[in-house]
């Protein structure tokens, strides 16, 4: 049950992302690590119903990581990017190449060693570790220089180093998630209250999201997204062995399927994340825009409101030439009056 609920999660998590990225990437590239960028999103329908979504899969992922061990939770969640190539394949009027569907296919065989290799144990009886929040210290600082590095790129580099920061700290996101939900089954939500893991994770959340949205915002999605995609596992299965204490197999065959998997996992995770139909979302939000946009979005606004002062100016035009036609008329009967008279 579990397991289905993470893949849900993955779902909705590979459907938001899809929806956010569409939105960001229209966003001004001066926004990028600004908060207006945020601001900016803010006033995008498309952008809401993609975080709505993401924020729906990020619920059902801390239902997951709180009951199945991160070494099986965070390689489940990886297959958001399977959702998204999906969802992608329609909006983008592309098909999938081999090179994807091969890609598609190691995902699962990665995510599958990992899920033999690990030990069945009850994430609920495994208490984190006050020294192992240290890797957690280290894993952050990654990040950071991961984030420096894209400030001094352009492009897809730095969509790519961005996106690795944000799946880096959606990685300890999932760690604290863990950690939150533990302390408020075993203590109740006034010892939430007053401890810090609760509070690291909605901080964790909010840079996560907004180095995540500064990726979108650099480059195409197949540019951000294989970077968050094969971080945040890392990360997380990386702070479960450490922090919690995630049992794993280590007979020599086990090893070697562990090494697989991961490999296998990131491989995969690239394949399919550089798919042309990814790239294609972006020509396609550029095609909508020329051809007025979707109800509600700032590019349907600014295409309509071009419409609206060419319609105004054509009511001008028309006014002025109302009296053109008038005046002879006038002149007409007054030439017709005096010779009445």
């Amino acid at each position: 049950m579990t397991v289905a609920i993470a893949l849900v999660a993955a779902m909705l998590l590979g459907v938001g992302f899809v929806l956010q990225q569409r939105a960001a990437g229209e966003a001004p590239n001066a926004f990028f690590l600004r908060f207006a960028l945020i601001a900016e999103l803010l006033r995008q329908r498309r952008w809401l119903a993609g975080l709505g979504i993401m924020i729906l899969g990020q619920l059902a992922s801390a239902y997951s990581v709180s009951h199945i061990d991160l070494s099986l939770a965070e390689p489940l969640l990886a297959t958001n990017l399977l959702f998204a190539l999906a969802l992608a394949v329609p909006l983008s009027g592309q098909r999938l190449r081999p090179i994807e569907v091969a890609g598609a296919v190691i995902l699962l065989g990665g995510v599958a060693a990992l899920s033999v290799a690990r030990i069945a144990t009850s994430p609920g009886a495994s208490f984190a570790s006050p020294v192992g929040w240290l890797a957690a210290a280290v894993i952050a600082g990654i990040a950071a220089a991961f984030v420096q590095a894209g400030r001094l790129c352009s492009g897809q580099a730095r969509a790519t180093f961005t996106g690795a920061a944000a799946g880096l700290v959606f990685g300890i996101s999932d760690a604290l998630t863990r950690q939150t939900v533990q302390i408020l089954d075993n203590h109740g939500i006034r010892a939430l209250l007053s401890t810090w893991p609760g509070y690291c994770v909605v901080a964790a959340g909010l840079v996560g999201l907004w180095l995540m949205e500064s990726a979108f915002n650099a480059s195409e999605l197949r540019a951000s997204l294989p970077a968050i995609s094969a971080a945040e596992p890392a990360a997380g299965i990386v702070l479960g062995v450490v922090v919690f204490g995630d049992a794993i197999r280590t007979s020599p065959t086990m090893i070697a399927v562990q090494i697989a998997g991961v490999i296998a996992l990131v491989l995969g995770v690239v394949l399919v994340a550089r798919a042309e139909v990814l790239s294609d979302l972006q020509r396609k939000s550029t095609e909508v825009l020329r051809r007025g946009g979707h109800p509600g979005t700032a590019e349907w606004i600014e295409t309509h409101s071009v419409k609206m002062a060419h319609t105004s100016r054509h009511r001008a035009s028309q006014q002025e030439k109302a009296p053109n036609i008038t005046k002879p008329t006038a002149t007409k009967t007054s030439s017709h009056g005096p010779s009445g008279v």
